[in-house]
Formats: C-alpha cells, structure tokens, sequence
C-alpha cells in the first residue's frame, strides 16, 4: 500500500459533520426559533459521544443584545441526529447565556425551568403537548383556502382524508417521519378542524424532555415546510370568524395523578387558584382564541370537568373511569413556550 493510499484510508475513518445550533430569540411577544450550522471536522465517534462546544452569536441582531456589547453564548442541551441531512449530523438544542458571566439570558425560561424541575423532581410530573398550527401561504392566505375565497364551513376537515378536505399531508408525512428518526417523542399527527390545520403531540416525558423536544419538532417542521414554501403559523387565531383557532393542550399528571384519582381532583383545584398568571403566560393573544366558543372555555373563567372541552382543563372519560390517570389543561395557545406552561403548572400542582 502506497503512502497516498494509506493515508486515503485514515482519512475515511473520520467525517467532518454539521451541527445545527438551535436557540429561542428575544422577539417579543412571540420568541422565534434561530439556527446557525458548526462544521465539526474529523469526527469518528458515535453520535452519542459527539462533545458540542460552547458557541457565540450575535444577541443584537435577535433581540438578545444592544450592539455595543451583542455577544451572547449558546450552551448545548440536548441534541439527537440530524434526519434532513443523515449520516452523523446533529441538531443541537441550546439554552442562551450571557457573555459577561455566562448566567442566564433574560430569555432563557429553560433555566428557570430547570430549577423548579428540580425542586419538584419528587413528584414525578410527565408531560405531553399537543401542538396545533396552521399552514400559510407566501401572501399570508391559509394553505386550505382557495385562492381569494373561503372554503366549506367547518365540519369535514377534523381527521379528515380526500382531496377538498386535507391539504398539506406530504408536509406532516415528512414531519413525522423527520421526528421518528432523530429520536423525538412524537406520539402521534392528526388534521384539525379548519382546513389547513394540523397538529402532532410530544410525549410523555419530563417538563425539561418534552419542551426539548418540542423546540426541535418545531425547528424540523418550520425547515420542511421551506422546501414546499409554505409558511408554519402557531398564532392563535389565524383566522377570525366562525374557525377554530390553534392551541397547544397541554397533558400533565404526577406519579400521585397517575396511582388515584383524588390527586387529580386536587390538581384541578390547584390550579384554578393562579388563573390569570397562567392565562398571561400561556401565549400571546389568548383572548382572540379563549372566547367561551370553538371547544374553549372563556380566557377570564376557570373550569374543569369530565370529558368537557368546552372546560378550561378536561379530564378524560377513560381517566374518571379508571379513577387514575392525568388531566389536560386546554388553554395554552399552540404559540406557547413549552418551557413556560410546563413549569407553570408544576409550580401550581406541586407548589
């Protein structure tokens, strides 16, 4: 073997990756997700021994720094493989830090998270999120829509299949299929009842796992629908009039929830006793969404009950019937930040 061949055959052993950083902005009232690709050379270890570093970027340009002092640090959290480009590249979720201390950004509600998890972790609390959204076109028209008009009132839409009742599938396919391969807890995917609508659910997992992956499930939903160029719409109410809007149910139980079914009653309660701190961080414009009408409860009055999605948290029927289980608290608008209504409701559950 000649040295130029030998040396071919080292080389092989290792393979330059990309890894996509992922981190929440400072855009108000909604935070946006950001990317930025790290090319990592000569890597030849598994995708579970991959070390990621520390990163830099520019927080005056995401609404995270003035420009005077713009540098914020990306520290990584969680990352799984990357199922657009394969082979070992990873996508990397990262919380935000500030470069002056490396404390946690004023944006970073993960880290605030994080210790309330902590505080609790006795409890047990799993979670899973349902999140709704909507498809839309360049112009900003729903994706369902015809062209400068409406289509049919809702009612064949929800779960719906055929041509005129579902559009977009090839998006929420691969969506999927994207979630299962980079590990995600993906559960399930369904059409919703305005046309154009769709939601997938992340879980069951803990408040720091499933807001994780929920953050990645978005980011690979938002880059798969560039390629059809389509846009990915989590306000609350993308349509006004007589549609549903877009939420982000949120299903939790502590291991007591899961053994009996008083705990579930007591955690209904608890949590009509914080209604308006939850309601104002559950997303912005809830009020458009939590009107009393299209299976919600008003955003101003607390509720819960059996089998009722017109209640502010459901119980299911299999629940009060198994006297065991977990509860849905059914106002978090589908733009909701995941880390936020997770440690909410651990607060009021467990606090």
């Amino acid at each position: 073997m000649s040295k130029r061949e030998l040396s071919l055959e080292v080389k092989d052993t290792t393979v330059p990756i990309q890894a996509e950083y992922i981190w929440i902005d400072g855009t108000s009232p909604t935070p946006l997700l950001r990317s930025k690709t790290k090319v990592i050379p000569d890597f030849a270890g598994s995708i579970a021994d991959m070390p990621m570093d520390e990163w830099g970027f520019d927080g005056s340009s995401t609404e995270q720094a003035s420009g005077d002092a713009s540098d914020c640090i990306l520290r990584p959290v969680f990352q799984c493989p990357d199922p657009i480009r394969g082979g070992k590249n990873v996508l990397v979720m990262c919380d935000v830090l500030l470069a002056k201390d490396a404390s946690p950004h004023p944006s970073n509600t993960r880290a605030t998270l994080a210790a309330v998890a902590a505080k609790h972790a006795d409890q047990e609390m799993w979670y899973g999120i349902e999140q709704e959204y909507t498809m839309l076109r360049l112009d900003g028209s729903p994706y369902g829509f015809p062209v400068g008009g409406f289509p049919k009132p809702q009612g064949p839409y929800y779960c719906g299949v055929g041509a005129g009742r579902v559009v977009g599938r090839e998006i929420i396919e691969e969506h999927t299929q994207a979630c299962i391969d980079a590990g995600l807890l993906i559960s399930g995917t369904n059409a919703e009842v305005m046309p154009g609508q769709w939601e997938f659910q992340i879980g069951p997992g803990d408040a720091l796992t499933v807001s994780d992956h929920m953050h990645v499930a978005r980011w690979l939903l938002h880059r798969i629908a560039e390629d059809y160029d389509v846009v990915i719409s989590f306000d609350a109410k993308p349509m006004k009039g007589d549609w549903n809007g877009a939420g982000a149910h949120t299903n939790f139980s502590t291991k007591a929830m899961r053994e009996g079914y008083p705990a579930i009653i007591e955690a209904c309660e608890k949590l009509g006793t914080r209604v308006l701190e939850h309601v104002e961080n559950y997303g912005d414009d809830i009020q458009s969404r939590l009107t009393g009408k299209h299976e919600t409860a008003p955003w101003n009055k607390y509720s819960y009950g059996v089998s009722n999605r017109g209640a502010s948290v459901r119980i299911p029927w299999q629940v009060a019937r198994d006297q065991k289980g977990y509860a849905e608290d059914r106002r978090p608008n589908a733009n909701v930040d995941p880390y936020t209504v997770t440690r909410l409701i651990l607060e009021t559950v467990c606090g």
